[in-house]
């Protein structure tokens, strides 16, 4: 017999906590469903302890990946970008340029390191800042929208 079969809010609920859980690994504070100021919702934004910003767009499937093209507008808003998929997920539809991580409900491995482009310091500071605000007032448990930064 084969897998079971996972639907693709479960696949994408397993991913992003197996990508959440490496980048802890990793020494980021990651925070899930971001929405940014161009009004595109990251899965995972995540602040480094330099205060580097890393992106990671989960994909749950194929489907996902071919009906999902908005991924460009997300580098602007961080340093570095990858991708998130299950270990069978067909990795070779991926474009080479961003990182990409594979993940399971219990942790994850990068594949790819993601290029990084460093965000210009005004950016940086003020994503950073509404970084902060939106984990205090998820802490807090007031639900916040949009990641307030320009």
């Amino acid at each position: 017999m084969g897998a079971p079969v996972t639907s693709r809010p479960e696949t994408t609920a397993t991913v992003t906590r197996g990508a959440a859980r490496l980048l802890t690994a990793l020494g980021y504070a990651p925070l899930a469903e971001v929405t940014l100021p161009n009004g595109r919702r990251a899965d995972l934004m995540a602040l480094g302890r330099r205060g580097e910003i890393f992106i990671v767009e989960v994909k749950s499937g194929l489907e996902d990946f071919k009906t999902d093209l908005k991924w460009h507008e997300y580098r602007p808003y961080c340093d570095a970008f990858a991708f998130a998929v299950a270990p069978e997920f067909p990795r070779e539809i991926l474009p080479e340029a961003p990182g990409l991580i594979v993940a399971d409900g219990f942790g994850g491995a990068v594949l790819r390191e993601a290029p990084v482009v460093v965000l210009a310091g005004a950016r940086r500071k003020a994503l950073t800042l509404a970084f902060g605000r939106l984990a205090a007032l998820r802490a807090a448990g007031v639900a916040a929208v949009v990641l307030d930064a320009g």
